[in-house]
């Protein structure tokens, strides 16, 4: 929505304008549950959660109650709630739920506030823990016999959509100015091989480059070409140690400062590759002094961390100083410890970092102690409460520690 507000002066020729402007900050996170079957009989009340997201500037987090949040339902329905996971007053968003159908059909099972009139606005979530949700979801039988599970697995994607609002005010001039397209430009002039001085031999490859712009941008090449004990007559380098695509990925960024399309120079569409590869440009940017090329492998591999990966990523970020890598990968190997424990890469582990497995342990004691404090809040009635719609347009429900209750209509 935007207000436009316009002030005209008696007899004065300028002339002011300002508009507020109120939307929404999307984001979705997307949730999936394997080994359905194994969660249930929790018991009514007891969730699976996911990890939190953030949106807006809040933590999220969906929760969903294999055998339902209302004991009087006796498991017949299946919860799925979003919750307000930090701290925040009065938080104004929108939601939306969505159970995929694995069919391929596309049938999904939608239940959304964006995109349709809201008679009293968007909800306010008052406090952390606040929720919105179904109880009421889906009757479980009925989930079970669906397309929704496929090989005892529910996937769903949650979306939050913070209220924000801003004010803008005159613009003195609007001039469209182009992006800049100075990597292209060099890009160009390394495929095109316009004007090289420098051969690098790697494996069996070999690769022409241009030796001022690589010391521009590596400070071992510049050591290597112009430095004290460098030779700037030098015309053929051979390096080792290195695969000729990772060499090849690390010229894309130097010339484009952009991460190359992986599994394009690979020749593969697997994801393991994509990985592996990553894994593999880091330690190179970390050899040439890449600095940015290291912390955009340090992002990317945070992202696809997995099981299978995990320790042999974990490994990497040791050897190379990662620290939000390392965090990272420390917390997922302690939340799924007996899966990780017998990959292949964990062997590595043992054998290449064995200083880690103290931190792994710590972790996993941090983390079972987190889930205890939770576990104990939850008992004392001082944890999650919730906000809950039956169905579409019914009324939902805000529960806060003081046992006050605050009707609304949806």
């Amino acid at each position: 929505m935007i207000v436009d507000y316009e002030d005209r002066g008696g007899g004065d020729d300028s002339d002011s304008c300002s508009k507020s402007i109120n939307e929404t900050v999307n984001g979705s996170h997307h949730f999936t549950i394997r080994g359905y079957s194994l969660a249930k009989g929790m018991g009514p009340g007891k969730y699976i959660t996911s990890y939190t997201f953030t949106v807006g500037g809040y933590d999220w987090a969906v929760y969903f109650y294999p055998d339902g949040k209302n004991i009087e339902d006796s498991s017949t329905y299946v919860s799925v709630f979003i919750a307000l996971a930090s701290e925040g007053t009065d938080v104004r968003a929108l939601f939306e739920l969505t159970l995929l159908d694995q069919s391929g059909n596309g049938k999904h099972k939608v239940h959304s506030h964006f995109d349709r009139a809201l008679e009293s606005g968007p909800y306010s979530l008052k406090y952390r823990g606040s929720m919105w949700g179904y109880k009421r979801f889906f009757r479980r039988s009925v989930l079970e016999t669906s397309d929704y599970l496929k090989d005892d697995c529910l996937s769903m994607r949650c979306t939050v959509g913070v209220v924000r609002t801003r004010v803008e005010g005159p613009k003195d001039y609007s001039v469209s100015v182009p992006p800049s397209d100075m990597g292209q430009s060099l890009k160009y002039v390394l495929d095109a091989e316009l004007g090289c001085d420098i051969d690098f031999r790697v494996g069996e490859e070999t690769f022409k480059a241009h030796k001022l712009i690589l010391a521009a941008r590596s400070p071992v090449f510049r050591a290597q070409f112009f430095g004290l004990v460098g030779n700037p007559n030098s015309d053929k380098v051979e390096l080792e140690d290195i695969e000729p695509s990772i060499f090849k990925a690390m010229l894309h960024f130097i010339y484009s400062d952009e991460l190359p399309d992986l599994l394009e120079i690979a020749g593969s569409t697997s994801t393991r590759t994509s990985t592996i590869m990553m894994q593999h440009i880091l330690a190179a940017a970390d050899r040439f002094g890449l600095d940015r090329l290291k912390q955009l492998c340090e992002a990317k591999l945070c992202e696809e961390v997995n099981v299978d990966t995990v320790a042999t990523t974990l490994s990497l970020s040791e050897q190379h100083q990662c620290l939000q890598l390392k965090a990272i990968c420390l917390k997922f190997a302690a939340t799924n410890l007996g899966v990780v424990m017998q990959s292949e890469g964990f062997k590595h582990l043992e054998e290449s970092c064995p200083s880690l497995l103290s931190e792994l342990l710590e972790t996993v004691a941090s983390v079972d102690e987190k889930a205890t404090v939770m576990s104990s809040k939850k008992r004392t009635s001082s944890s999650i409460f919730g906000l809950d719609l039956a169905a579409d347009g019914a009324a939902a429900e805000s529960v806060n520690p003081n046992a006050r209750r605050v009707r609304r209509r949806m």
